[in-house]
């Protein structure tokens, strides 16, 4: 059986709901095809963990979501989006009890580190000058799609007030020097280090810095916010968006092959059912299953397939997930509370983990990223409790376990218990008694997150490594870096294509953009160029 659209969509992750909405915006027939029984990909949230608490399966801050013209122009809050922010976006505590923060008011920042060492306030004030004068175009520079013609000019043209190739210096400082660079005290540093230490770029390399800053910014411009009653609350507010446009999506559907018809994307097969594409297909999905797998070989020209042989998956993660009876008992409580916090004792534990990563070593000390959900939002659990989690990044492939516990990187249950064994007691050292809070405990490792998200291969979050070789004209393999694929009508509107991991809706807005371009153009030519 056989039912046709404009537009068949694979993937209800969020940048394939962001591609369906903007193609029905254009007036398209649109169907999406999700493999799963629910939409949101890796934005979901359940309460897997313990029934009175709700968890985020995978990702849980949005600052990007927040900040990106893409998704605000969809208006979710009114289909049902409501963001909340904890009282400060970010804190990083320390062995001998002091915190870094990063306050959502920008003074408030500068206070405290002013406090930890004059003349750090006024220096964080000046970089959040800079960034009001420039940060704007950067963030829609950086989701367009490549080249940005219009918001680079725009950068450019504010390039001179905020000190030329003086702060294109510093964006390209690798951020483990870009603190100690611009400020005295290690508050800044470990902000930054740890801002930046959310892609898998190593901290003494270039674009480290530049990822740094761009999210501690964002902390003072838009805050980390989190949907309120879970993640799942974003991927929900694009799917109803959608439907009430008259778009459907088809769950449990996986995608099994995309047939070409004259080098041309002509239809998806899923779930027993043809469904074909009158004007294009969109894929959210990573490019390993896309290039040999959705499509086969024998449809892609062979450089794109012997490029794809080269394509560098992200690290894997391993992700733990807390039911706590009680607050996160801090040896030192927070001069204010914190939504995220960072874990690692210094900016060189923090780049000696991610080195240890990128030498397929499972890091000793893990650098780790964590989340106190219901100091975020109250309805994540019930009152005086704690909805917790922290990920860490590990080798795909392992070579060696850096601590003693003899981890094999398998990743089997017996790994991962271990791993997150050694985990907890990082948070324990900064909150004695940790353990005794703990109501439940899940533990989801490379295997369990690729089988909940099959585009997590390995546990990797980000589509493909966020370093320099494979980004921009070289994403997802050299030559492309666009939406446009080497099939006619077919375009990758994952985190495999630029401009990357990070839940803003820019591959699946630029998928979008391509397809009613190249479809304006074969209406112009009358059908020449199909």
């Amino acid at each position: 059986m056989s039912t046709s659209y404009d537009a068949v969509v694979i993937g209800a992750g969020p940048n394939g709901l962001v591609a369906a909405n903007h193609l029905i915006d254009q007036g398209w027939s649109v169907v999406v095809l999700e493999a799963q029984a629910e939409v949101g990909g890796a934005v979901k949230s359940s309460r897997d963990v313990h029934p009175d608490f709700v968890h985020d399966t995978f990702s849980a801050f949005y600052p990007l979501a927040h900040a990106s013209p893409t998704i605000r122009s969809f208006d979710l809050e009114d289909h049902g989006l409501r963001w909340r922010h904890s009282p400060a976006v970010l804190g990083h505590p320390l062995p001998d009890g002091s915190w870094a923060m990063l306050h959502r008011d920008r003074t408030v920042t500068a206070d405290l580190f002013e406090q930890a060492h004059p003349g750090d306030g006024d220096a964080w004030l000046e970089l959040c000058g800079q960034w009001d004068r420039i940060g704007d175009q950067m963030v829609k520079a950086l989701l367009s799609p490549f080249p940005p013609v219009r918001h680079g000019v725009g950068a450019l043209a504010r390039l001179r007030s905020v000190g030329g190739l003086d702060f294109v210096k510093t964006m390209l400082t690798p951020a483990s020097d870009l603190g100690r660079a611009r400020f005295g005290g290690v508050g800044p540093r470990l902000i930054i280090a740890g801002n930046a230490g959310h892609a898998d770029i190593p901290l003494n390399a270039p674009g480290s810095g530049l990822m740094g800053v761009l999210m501690s910014m964002l902390g003072q411009t838009v805050g980390f916010p989190a949907p309120e009653g879970g993640a799942g609350g974003l991927a929900h507010a694009l799917a109803r968006r959608f439907e009430s446009l008259g778009g459907e999506i088809v769950l449990s559907a996986e995608a099994t092959r995309i047939q070409v018809t004259d080098r041309r994307a002509t239809a998806v097969f899923a779930a027993g059912e043809r469904y074909v594409a009158r004007r294009a297909v969109v894929a959210d999905v990573v490019a390993p299953h896309l290039y040999g797998g959705l499509v086969i070989d024998e449809d892609l020209p062979t450089r794109t397939m012997k490029s794809m042989r080269s394509f560098e998956l992200d690290p894997g993660t391993v992700k733990v997930d807390w039911a706590l009876d009680g607050p996160v008992p801090w040896a030192s409580r927070p001069p204010h509370d914190p939504g995220t916090f960072h874990v690692a004792d210094s900016v060189e534990q923090m780049t000696e983990a991610l080195g240890q990563v990128s030498a397929r070593v499972i890091p000793a000390n893990p650098f780790m990223l964590a989340g106190q959900m219901t100091t975020t939002d109250p309805s994540r659990s019930p009152a005086g409790t704690e909805s917790l989690w922290a990920y860490t990044h590990v080798p795909q492939d392992t070579l060696a376990d850096g601590g003693d516990e003899g981890i094999r990187g398998t990743w089997d249950r017996d790994d991962c218990e271990r791993f997150a064994d050694r985990m907890q007691a990082r948070i324990e050292r900064l909150a004695p008694g940790f353990g005794s809070k703990i109501l439940s405990r899940r533990v989801m490792g490379p295997h369990e997150l690729e089988h909940a998200d099959a585009n997590l291969i390995g546990g990797a979050i980000n589509g493909g490594t966020s370093q320099l070789h494979q980004e921009l004209v070289f994403r997802p393999v050299p030559g492309l870096g666009r939406a446009e694929t080497p099939i006619r009508g077919l375009y990758l509107g994952s985190a495999s294509a630029h401009p990357g991991g990070g839940v803003h809706g820019g591959p699946g807005m630029n998928a979008a953009r391509a397809a009613l371009a190249h479809s304006r153009v074969r209406r112009a030519t009358g059908g020449l160029l199909r």
